[in-house]
């Protein structure tokens, strides 16, 4: 727990003490969780203790609103803000509960609301350089090209991508037959790069990897000839990023080539109803993030382009 200054026998750190006690014996919390608990409910005690509080009684909405104005001052982000609160709520609940408090004074404050993060994606040469990264001449190299070039050419999810049968590739037309959340199906489009390497992974991949086995799995482990795993995925990424030298290769996960393809598609001059129906987003609000994402990009290119973007666009005059 955070060691905090002044008298520790005040009631806000002796009530952390119950809280924490009952979170271990009757929670059976894991440490991460205790730990957390521990250290930013003890921050805030230290805040209001600084503020001249030290009494369950004296905290009120005031104290609350100016503690979360302090934690926005230490540039602490959004959701770390609205986790804090989160964490004081369940301790005012606990007080409650035992019959210290009679209301949760922790729940007279809003969280504040989380901002959207702009999806990240890589670049062209970026996305190119992933998927050519495999080595073609093994049977596990043709698995991984098929794979990313899927992937990159078709949007899918990493769990829409592992349910793949064999059965649901059209290699003639191009496309594949996908399931989507909800169990609702639709048509991916595939590009010639992956039409081909599905064909050379059928062809002289997936055979070798069956290791005598039958099965209607289109991806297959190289282990064992079973259904490839979702978490395979995600470490053969990470193993191709870093072979291609993409950037932070932790940072590339199978959803960051799905927002490669949506955001690759806006700047190509995609219709968004048609990016909507080649992800499978049953919402078109859903779709219209990625619309962020070339916008500030096309602000970005702006700025580094035009020779007098830092000074600004010309004010429009009453002349015209």
């Amino acid at each position: 727990m955070t060691e905090l200054t002044g008298d520790r026998a005040n009631a806000l750190a002796h009530g952390l003490d119950r809280f924490v006690h009952y979170l271990i014996a009757e929670r059976d919390a894991s440490p991460y969780t205790v730990k957390n608990y521990s250290h930013e409910i003890a921050e805030f005690i230290e805040f209001a203790r600084q503020q001249g509080v030290t009494q369950l009684a004296q905290v009120d909405r005031t104290v609350l609103r100016r503690y979360l104005t302090w934690l926005a001052a230490e540039n602490k982000a959004r959701s770390s803000i609205a986790r804090r609160l989160s964490e004081l709520r369940s301790f005012g609940k606990f007080l409650v509960r035992e019959g210290v408090l009679t209301v949760n004074v922790f729940d007279s404050v809003s969280a504040p609301t989380p901002g959207k993060r702009l999806p990240e994606y890589l670049e062209h040469d970026e996305a190119e350089a992933l998927v050519t990264a495999p080595d073609t001449s093994t049977p596990g190299g043709l698995r991984d090209r098929a794979i990313l070039e899927v992937m990159y050419a078709a949007g899918l999810r990493v769990s829409e991508l592992v349910g793949l049968n064999v059965d649901n590739v059209d290699s003639t037309r191009g496309q594949l037959w996908v399931w989507g959340k909800g169990g609702k199906e639709r048509v991916a489009l595939l590009g010639q790069p992956a039409v081909h390497a599905l064909k050379a992974y059928l062809r002289d991949g997936r055979p070798p990897l069956l290791k005598g086995q039958s099965s209607r799995a289109l991806f297959l482990n190289q282990r064992d000839g079973r259904r490839l795993t979702t978490r395979a995925v995600g470490m053969l990424l990470t193993k191709y990023a870093k072979r291609a030298g993409v950037r932070e290769a932790s940072r590339v996960h199978p959803h960051l080539l799905r927002h490669t393809f949506a955001t690759h598609l806006l700047d190509g001059g995609a219709d968004l109803r048609v990016v909507q129906e080649l992800l499978g987003h049953a919402d078109l609000a859903t779709t219209q993030i990625y619309t962020h994402v070339t916008q500030a990009r096309a602000r970005d290119v702006y700025r580094k382009a035009h020779p007098r973007s830092d000074k600004g666009l010309p004010r429009e005059t009453k002349d015209g």
